[in-house]
């Protein structure tokens, strides 16, 4: 396995059961380490300012995708703009398409479950 795959480690599980998180919320049980590995690495990719501007760019786009060409103007140059790019793909955060000489990414909408998911609290007893 190269280190590109040994990096990638899905949120959501596959098979049985498949589309349930990788994890539980926060709030309903300690995480096992492998969990808390799963979710670091997502979280890891949108800690950086340039990733979460490119990642919520992405997001709040008309249509649910954006071509590179449209959300390239984050204050880095190209190649930084690839490689952050390259971070958040590899975090399981987002998919992509080339289309002639374009590319346009998407999220992937498992990982926006699993984040959401993660994070959310129990509901207020009454």
């Amino acid at each position: 396995m190269s280190n590109t795959e040994a990096s990638l480690l899905p949120l959501i599980e596959s098979g049985p059961g498949a589309g349930t998180p990788c994890c539980p919320p926060l709030t309903e049980r300690p995480f096992t380490a492998d969990e808390a590995e799963t979710a670091a690495r997502m979280f890891k990719a949108l800690g950086d300012p340039v990733r979460l501007r490119l990642f919520s760019s992405i997001a709040s786009h008309a249509g649910g995708e954006a071509c590179v060409c449209d959300i390239s103007d984050v204050g880095v140059s190209q190649p930084t703009v690839s490689h952050h790019l390259k971070k958040l793909k590899e975090a399981g955060l987002l998919s992509s398409e080339r289309r002639g000489t374009w590319v346009y990414y998407r999220i992937e909408p498992s990982a926006l479950a699993a984040m959401g998911g993660l994070l959310t609290a129990p509901p207020a007893s009454a």
